[in-house]
């Protein structure tokens, strides 16, 4: 029994001095994490106007469709009220009721409500010139987006060929064509490519999408001054 102790403390002692001579393993550090400012910041200086193109692309936008859809809300209670007033003789009642209703579908019809006793084609060419200036109104800046989405792409292309200047620029002061050197070019590159792709995407969706959104509103107004019109010619009015 005593030799076999003495033969595990022989053992263990000699694990020891083992594990004592045996380099100590490196330490593994997480791997540093990139943040998307740093990715936009090794895009250079081309992507200031990019910045600036997708700030207003994003204003317009916003603006845009609050204000198309705030004006096309539902019309039926005003157009009901106005045919009420029309078919009862009440033209001063339709008037002030266009007066305090701050949509271009009012601004029309008050604009054919002031013609009446006029001929009816002389009122429906001033609801027609009333309506342009409203469409116009509804159009308004909305073909800001189109222009970003031509120039956006734009301003990348720009920045690649920048980026591409600047690797053969540090391989011609260091003839030294290693990944570090022109790394810095290719940031430049990619980096502004990509960010002018995507505002550019996006402007051009932003700008159809308003679009579609403008013919609805064009139509019912279209609809909504037709029916006056059919309203005027009734012979119950």
């Amino acid at each position: 029994m005593t030799a076999v102790l003495l033969h595990l403390s022989q053992t263990f002692d000699t694990l020891n001095k083992t594990f004592a001579a045996a380099p100590a393993l490196p330490v593994q550090h997480a791997p540093e994490t990139t943040h998307l400012i740093d990715i936009i910041m090794k895009g250079g200086i081309i992507m200031i106007p990019i910045g600036l193109l997708s700030i207003i692309a994003v204003y317009v936008f916003i603006e845009r469709y609050l204000t198309i859809r705030r004006h096309i809300s539902s019309d039926v209670d005003f157009m009901n009220s106005i045919h009420e007033y029309i078919l009862n003789g009440r033209t001063d009642s339709a008037l002030t009721l266009c007066r305090n209703t701050a949509k271009p579908i009012a601004r029309m019809i008050e604009k054919g409500i002031s013609r009446l006793g006029k001929p009816i084609k002389e009122i429906e060419e001033s609801i027609e010139i009333a309506g342009k200036f409203e469409v116009y109104d509804l159009e308004k800046n909305v073909q800001i987006l189109a222009v970003i989405a031509g120039i956006a792409p734009m301003f990348g292309f720009l920045g690649t060929i920048i980026g591409v200047i600047k690797i053969f620029f540090n391989i011609s002061m260091t003839s030294d064509v290693s990944i570090g050197t022109v790394s810095a070019g290719l940031y430049v590159k990619m980096v502004s490519s990509a960010a002018g792709l995507t505002v550019g995407i996006l402007a051009y969706i932003g700008y159809h999408w308003l679009n579609i959104i403008l013919n609805k509103a064009i139509h019912q107004l279209e609809w909504n001054a037709m029916n006056f019109i059919d309203l005027l010619k009734s012979p119950s009015k």
